[in-house]
């Protein structure tokens, strides 16, 4: 397997993880019946950590898209190299690291660390293309 397919899989592992916990965080806060509800009444508003886990997590489905579009890239052209192996492996520390940075308000390493995951995921495109020429 690639290594970024194997970062990819990690991501989605990390995606998994972080539903979980905002599943339990969310229960918690809104109770099992609003949890379990089909919420005809309007959309809940959580707060505190399970909101902060919430907005963490549909973050990270945010860039999941764009990383596996440069995974779907660098793999189906053929440009895996270390630099993009570098890059997926930056992605997927960068996405571990958002998580508390977010849940805890670190100001400005929460956007340091998503640009660093951003910038990486750009690169993987643009290397991917620039050996397509």
């Amino acid at each position: 397997m690639p290594p970024e397919v194997a970062a990819l899989a990690v991501a989605g592992l990390i995606q998994t993880a972080q539903f979980a916990t905002y599943s339990v965080m969310a229960q918690r806060q809104v109770g099992r019946r609003a949890a379990m509800s089909p919420r005809d009444g309007g959309k809940v508003e959580l707060t505190g950590t399970a909101g902060r886990l919430q907005r963490a997590f549909n973050n990270h489905f945010e860039g999941l898209i764009m990383f596996t579009l440069a995974v779907v890239v660098v793999t189906l052209g053929d440009a895996s190299g270390t630099l993009t192996a570098i890059c997926a492996w930056t992605y997927v520390a960068a996405r571990i690291l958002y998580i508390p940075a977010y849940v805890r308000g670190w100001v400005p390493g929460r956007s340091i660390i998503w640009v660093v995951g951003f910038a990486a995921t750009v690169l993987m495109i643009l290397i991917a293309l620039i050996s397509s020429l």
